[in-house]
């Protein structure tokens, strides 16, 4: 949380199923944070932007991780981390056990540093060289191809209201 909070303005967040982790945890923060640096900024995001969330069970801790959707997002739950990791579609970096601190990926693994924020994770990708590299879509369909397909393309062009768009199967199919 704290390697979170001196990027500071931004959020660190625990998501936990332990009660007595989300007490140990909060019990730290402000030991830990009078030895760094930044420690006015972190202490100060700490107070605005953090959250530790103690949950039930951790299909509802993975159903929140998801939908916060966050930009760093450390696993450690011991031999389970990979299958929690498995289980999460929403973040822009996942770093899994606790040998894999966010600083590895930041300065030394190699992903991408750019990475989603905001939730945003929902539906973006971290920055990649993908985003600019130019690619086009290439279709060509046989006539089999066509006849069985061709009605269901007609239906959805129909259903939204491009008649052109159907005729254009439909006179290929000689309908």
């Amino acid at each position: 949380m704290l390697s979170q909070a001196e990027h500071a303005p931004g959020s660190a967040v625990l998501f936990t199923d332990s009660q007595q982790l989300a007490y140990d945890v909060l019990g730290n923060l402000t030991i830990q944070c009078k030895n760094l640096s930044r420690s006015d900024d972190t202490l100060k995001c700490l107070k605005d932007f953090s959250l530790i969330a103690c949950f039930k069970n951790m299909k509802d801790l993975i159903d929140a991780a998801n939908d916060f959707a966050s930009e760093h997002l450390q696993i450690q739950c011991g031999k389970n981390s990979r299958q929690v990791a498995d289980k999460i579609k929403n973040a822009g970096a996942i770093f899994i056990g606790q040998y894999s601190p966010v600083a590895t990926g930041d300065y030394f693994a190699g992903p991408s540093h750019t990475l989603p924020t905001g939730a945003s994770a929902k539906f973006f990708s971290p920055l990649s060289s993908n985003d600019f590299v130019k690619s086009t879509s290439i279709i060509e369909y046989s006539q089999k191809m066509l006849l069985k397909n061709g009605d269901d393309i007609i239906r959805i062009a129909e259903a939204e209201g491009l008649d052109a768009h159907a005729k254009s199967v439909k006179i290929r199919l000689k309908k």
